[in-house]
């Protein structure tokens, strides 16, 4: 299948390259970014060995229609999508936080849950929850970003002591999640969806915040039917859900969790088609449209030539 495992074009005025687990990253003079959306897929902080077919795809045209659709909350990095699994947009510094924010008992937060604990980043949490209960009121537990390996849970207090954002950003950049979070909500409640929980990540361009990289995808949150999602909770059911949580729990089962001598379990045809499936499933839940299968010409030729026209335009 026609996916895209990595990429190594070398464009005009490219100043640096960096490979991440899912996204290959050029930087052009400097001033831009020009970031792929690949077909790599990970789970536990480890990249799987086969590429999803369309999964990049997916997220970067999620990602653009939310940032289009959020943009009156805060500014972001965007400068355009010259093609399905590019975006373009301005070089930010980030902060060296993730910004993630949880209106559902779910995922990693229900795992620390289960194991006894109370307290989540710093976020106090009541008894007597269930997986998949709605929190009383969504909460902020942010993480420290690695380079390589595992994300850590951190405090909004450890942040400010350590001196990894200030209190002014900080303050902000809570507002932003809180509001983003929200829209997010109403919109995926328009699409008989409920957004359980997602992350955000922030930059500083000129001096101020900025929204940057990807938002509301199948891969920076989780979302459930909102149809039957009460009537499963009622009688203790797994809930309908379109997110990578799938995934992960398709590895648990298979006994992988990312730890040390564990291996990735075989990749079948079938089970890359379905998580393929389950994708685009939920491209066209949230956006409301049918997905547009690109043109079978060779992937990496249209990537290279879409960027190569997008970054023409530009001044720099």
């Amino acid at each position: 299948m026609n996916a895209i495992k990595e990429t190594n074009f070398n464009f005009d005025n490219q100043t640096a390259f960096y490979r991440g687990k899912v996204r290959d990253v050029y930087t052009i003079a400097n001033t831009y970014l020009a970031m792929v959306a690949s077909d790599r897929i990970s789970a536990f902080d480890v990249v799987l060995p086969r590429p999803i077919p369309y999964k990049g795809q997916v997220l970067n045209q999620i990602a653009a229609k939310f940032l289009k659709a959020t943009a009156d909350i805060i500014p972001n990095w965007v400068v355009s999508v010259p093609d399905p699994s590019v975006t373009i947009g301005q070089m930010c510094e980030p902060f060296k936080v993730e910004m993630v924010i949880r209106g559902y008992l779910s995922g990693h937060a229900w795992r620390e849950y289960a194991a006894g604990k109370r307290e989540v980043c710093g976020e106090a949490l009541p008894e007597g929850l269930k997986e998949n209960d709605k929190l009383p009121e969504p909460i902020i537990t942010p993480t420290t970003k690695a380079a390589v390996g595992h994300d850590e849970d951190i405090s909004r207090t450890d942040i400010l002591k350590k001196g990894i954002v200030s209190e002014e950003d900080y303050v902000q950049l809570e507002q932003y999640t809180k509001a983003l979070f929200q829209r997010g909500t109403e919109i995926a409640a328009q699409r008989g969806l409920i957004l359980v929980d997602t992350k955000y990540e922030f930059g500083k361009k000129d001096g101020k915040i900025v929204l940057i990289d990807e938002i509301h995808t199948p891969d920076s949150s989780r979302y459930f039917y909102a149809e039957g999602y009460q009537e499963r909770q009622e009688k203790g059911e797994s809930q309908k859900q379109l997110s990578k949580e799938f995934v992960r729990k398709w590895l648990i089962e298979n006994g992988f969790q990312g730890k040390d001598g564990q291996v990735v379990p075989e990749m079948t045809d079938e089970i890359v088609a379905s998580i393929s499936e389950r994708y685009i499933e939920l491209y066209e839940h949230i956006v409301g449209e049918k997905f547009v299968y690109p043109n079978q010409e060779n992937v990496l030729e249209r990537v290279e030539r879409n960027v190569a026209n997008a970054l023409k335009t530009l001044n720099y």
